[in-house]
């Protein structure tokens, strides 16, 4: 009896193999290792979309505050998004894996059942280990989506960036943009100024296509700046690399011309600026155009000038420190547009090598203006009669140096930039031509006839020199009484403005005198271009480029899931055919 009970029990043990192995197993092990394969793919899909869909900053993969700006998000946020999915996934996905081969052999194998139920117990716990093929197939997948949505936004972005650096480069060249800093002890020539954030103030050095965006910075507080001058960057405040100092608005846009005004102490170099801005002024509003200070204080100290010549009185003497350029911005019809940056500094600064060698900005100007006192002239000085010489300092007083010891000195300088100090455009302004006429020595001068004239008293060598130096060099007779209109003339020309001008029209009329209320009218400091509006998303958001980075992926993810189900779906019905078949061929 025993026996019987114990073939039975081995014939039955041997039925439930065989339905086991050659029944059940081939259809349980690929509907567990499919099972198990989409669930390593739905927990995937799900970390995927509790680290991709945040709005806000934090999450499971959070973004960083940045010091500036935000970096692309392809070139580093992807990559921390997905290793944040990747860390999360990998140890959940092994450690339910191992629960469940633990719990199965447990409840399959942890009685004398279990020598019944074996074949279960292997199907499912090898379906559960085969899974982690498709697994990892799955996070290799997602590895290669990254890649692929970080080349094909990388390689758009580099197209960007590279197109609209030269954009920006060919505007430069084409404008012959010229940026440098106006303020003492610096005057250094400026490649990239430093851009204020009009949003929260933050100083942006490297606003320009890169590694923070092609188009557009975000920045920390979300407002949006643009990278380029074409795109909007010269609405920006802008700041010297160099010293921090605060530059002209629409630098970067318009061109920066330096007009240094050359001239030993008393020679008339203040006055001449003076009429010289009245001109331009003048010249500006005749013609619809307009012209503004860039700093509040050089118009008020041009409206306490103009009060002083009007009552008759000396501008004060200029003070020892290095001058901060009076900055001019002025616009005229047909785009003619400068930021005119006046270098007026106290005689003293030319009377020395060294003092010559401190005004750095003569390094990079093409055009400046040599200031004559005629009284300081030697010849001219020994000319003049006692009477003469009492008329003259009871006017308006004389120099002490001599102008061609002055000119020599700032040649010496020129000389040692690259291009050996070459200038398009110097203006000789031989100044207090109306004393000048009174007197025995000067009373035929003629404005035709001034570059002989200098050359007779003195001034021969130096008249050389300027014209080997220069492309053009013109000669200028200054007085209180000149015309405001020649004044004009000669600083348009001189900053380059003359040529850009377009011509009046053949048989036009000429422009009525202006009245003395226009010419002694004051410049305002209102700006000349609108300021960048403060718009972006609220700083506790992701800027929108990465939300929209995170939405590719995760679409991307999408599609990949959907082409997984479909794969699923046909292996499995090929699996189904497949058992079918092999039951159905013995028959």
């Amino acid at each position: 009896m025993p026996a019987v009970v114990i073939g039975l029990l081995i014939l039955l043990w041997l039925a439930v193999m065989y339905a086991g192995f050659v029944l059940v197993f081939p259809v349980l092990f690929p509907a567990v290792v499919a099972a198990a394969g989409l669930a390593a793919f739905g927990l995937y899909y799900l970390h995927a979309v509790r680290a991709l869909t945040p709005r806000e900053r934090g999450g499971p993969s959070p973004v960083a505050e940045p010091v500036v700006s935000y970096r692309t998000y392809l070139l580093g946020q992807a990559w921390r998004d997905w290793w944040t999915i990747t860390r999360t996934v990998v140890p959940r996905v092994y450690g339910t894996a191992r629960w469940a081969i633990t719990r199965l052999t447990r409840l399959l194998l942890g009685g004398l059942w279990g020598f019944f139920t074996f074949p279960f117990w292997l199907a499912l716990c090898a379906g559960i280990a085969v899974a982690a093929v498709p697994a990892a197939v799955l996070g290799l997948a997602l590895t290669v989506l990254y890649g692929l949505v970080a080349a094909v936004g990388l390689a758009a972005w580099s197209v960007c960036v590279l197109a609209l650096a030269a954009v920006e480069r060919g505007f430069m060249v084409y404008g012959r943009i010229l940026q440098t800093c106006p303020h003492p002890f610096c005057y250094e020539r400026i490649a990239l100024p430093v851009y204020a954030c009009p949003g929260c103030g933050a100083r942006h050095p490297r606003l320009t296509p890169g590694a923070a965006g092609a188009f557009r910075h975000v920045c920390r507080c979300g407002t949006r700046l643009p990278t380029t001058v074409p795109l909007g960057r010269f609405r920006l405040a802008a700041y010297c690399p160099h010293c921090e100092g605060r530059l002209p608005e629409r630098i970067g846009r318009v061109r920066i011309e330096p007009l240094p005004f050359v001239g030993g102490p008393a020679a008339g170099k203040t006055t001449f600026m003076v009429l010289g801005i009245r001109a331009l002024h003048t010249r500006a509003r005749a013609a619809h155009g307009r012209l503004a200070f860039v700093e509040r204080r050089h118009a008020e100290a041009y409206a306490a000038m103009v009060q002083v010549f009007n009552s008759g009185g000396r501008p004060a003497k200029t003070g020892p420190e290095l001058p901060l350029a009076t900055m001019l911005d002025i616009e005229l019809p047909g785009r003619v547009r400068r930021i005119l940056y006046l270098f007026d500094p106290a005689g003293e600064h030319y009377t020395g090598a060294t003092e010559v060698e401190s005004l750095r900005y003569l390094d990079h100007g093409e055009a400046l203006l040599f200031v004559v006192d005629p009284f300081a002239l030697p010849y001219v000085r020994h000319s003049l009669g006692e009477s003469e010489l009492h008329l003259v300092e009871e006017s308006a007083g004389t120099s002490e140096e001599d102008p061609a010891d002055t000119l020599q000195r700032v040649l010496n300088e020129l000389r040692t930039r690259p291009d050996r100090g070459r200038q398009k455009r110097i203006g000789v302004i031989v100044t207090k031509l109306d004393l000048l006429l009174k007197t025995d020595v000067g009373r035929d001068v003629t404005e035709a006839g001034l570059r002989d004239w200098l050359a007779g008293v003195g001034l021969g060598n130096s008249v050389r020199s300027l014209e080997q130096v220069a492309g053009e060099v013109r000669f200028f007779g200054s007085g209180l009484s000149t015309a405001p209109g020649e004044v004009a003339d000669l600083l348009l020309w001189a900053s380059g403005l003359a040529s850009a001008t377009p011509p009046a029209a053949p048989g036009a009329a000429s422009s009525p005198s202006p009245s003395p209320d226009v010419i002694d009218e004051v410049p305002g400091t209102s700006p000349l271009r609108a300021p960048w509006p403060v718009r972006g998303r609220d700083p506790a958001l992701v800027p929108l480029g990465y939300q929209v980075g995170r939405w590719s992926v995760l679409g991307g993810l999408s599609a990949a899931g959907l082409a997984l189900l479909a794969a699923v779906g046909t292996t499995a019905a090929l699996l189904m055919d497949s058992v079918s078949l092999h039951f159905l061929l013995p028959f």
